[in-house]
């Protein structure tokens, strides 16, 4: 064993990324652990690119957290090589009395965020890439945009590193002991000894932390890209704001405008649940051919040929809601966030959370919400 770390960062995707960096621009002796070399397309921190949003249909208590988190992203963009943000506004589309639109009513109302409540007909004739069924209403927000999640989690690591973050790719955990000189972490390649530990492992979370048997499902994601058949200026990140649309069934997906490698398309928790090492990474026309029905329905001249396609996983608990707490046994460890399939936004900011809580004990945000004692 050598001296101890001050912190070890277990999984080195979105959060654990940031994590890792907020720590050591801190001035602690930080280790990274993570079981492939990020960033890497076998988690869920990748995908060319992730959606972001501020009038939070999910729960208003999630707005103060990405407003900092935007904050966040706007400095990380001024030191990073390539973009990190970019905003082309957003709508939120459904029934105008359906869980969406008035759960992005609510938190705008509630946070006083600017917004616009468009009908069917204003809603094409702004933004002619989309064809709403009659009835469906549109709240458009202007800050919402698109993350770029390759060099989010690659800059964070830079950073990490330059502020002297020792960062062990490919290497996994295999376990880890409270021992008198701290948390001794087993890796396949050797035992790292730190004073705290934090767990970001995402979709390998549940493992690590057998003993408290946490109530977290995974689940298999699939994403599309596809050419537009006709009127390309329509689909461009100047013309198409990014968009989530609510059906009849409550069935939700979502849409990205094209950004030279075509229309992104995904339809949120729509997957099997699986674990990390038996998940399919194949994706057939099974998996490709509801999504297409979605664009010809809804965004009917971006249905042209397949463009690429990837798999990513959801971590999930049962209320949808983030995971931040200490270990209930153990107070040098912290749990990071399996997020529930809509947590990347919040990457900038819930590592800033994580840095706080390990060098202060506390954070500026409400995190009851997020407290493991939820599932007890």
């Amino acid at each position: 064993m050598t001296t101890p770390f001050d912190v070890a960062v277990v999984g080195l995707g979105a959060m654990g990324s940031s994590a890792a960096y907020q720590l050591a621009r801190r001035g602690l002796r930080v280790v990274g652990i993570d079981r492939y070399s990020p960033p890497h397309a076998m988690g869920s921190s990748h995908g060319k690119s992730r959606m972001i949003r501020e009038a939070y249909y999910e729960h208003p208590l999630y707005v103060p957290l990405v407003q900092r988190a935007y904050t966040l992203w706007d400095e990380l963009d001024q030191v990073a090589e390539h973009p990190v943000l970019r905003q082309t506004g957003g709508v939120m589309v459904g029934g105008e009395g359906g869980a969406l639109v008035q759960g992005t009513l609510r938190s705008a109302a509630e946070h006083d965020i600017p917004h616009e409540l468009l009908s069917a007909g204003e809603l094409r004739q702004r933004f002619p890439a989309f064809t709403p069924a009659v009835g469906m209403v549109a709240v458009l927000e202007r800050r919402a945009g698109i993350l770029f999640p390759d060099a989010i989690v690659r800059t964070h690591l830079q950073l990490a590193e330059l502020h002297g973050a020792i960062l062990r790719r490919g290497d996994a955990v295999q376990g880890w002991d409270r021992t008198r000189e701290g948390i001794a972490i087993r890796t396949a390649q050797a035992t790292v000894v730190a004073r705290q530990l934090v767990v970001a492992a995402g979709a390998w979370t549940a493992p690590l932390l057998a003993s408290l048997a946490l109530p977290l499902t995974v689940e298999r994601q699939v994403i599309h890209w596809f050419d537009p058949v006709s009127t390309p200026e329509h689909f461009s990140a100047e013309h198409m704001p990014v968009s989530i649309w609510e059906l009849d069934d409550g069935r939700l997906f979502y849409t990205k405008p094209n950004l030279g490698d075509g229309v992104k398309i995904g339809v949120h928790h729509s997957g099997t649940t699986v674990t990390p090492e038996s998940i399919d990474r194949t994706v057939t026309e099974q998996d490709a051919a509801p999504v297409h029905e979605l664009l010809r329905r809804f965004v009917p001249a971006a249905a042209g040929p397949l463009r690429d396609r990837a798999v990513c996983m959801y971590t999930n608990t049962p209320d949808a809601h983030f995971i931040v707490d200490r270990h209930p046994e153990l107070d040098e460890v912290l749990v990071l966030s399996p997020c529930s399939g809509h947590g990347f936004k919040f990457a900038s900011v819930l590592g800033e959370v994580a840095a706080d809580l390990v060098t202060r004990g506390v954070s500026a945000f409400d995190l009851t919400p997020f407290s493991l004692r939820r599932f007890a």
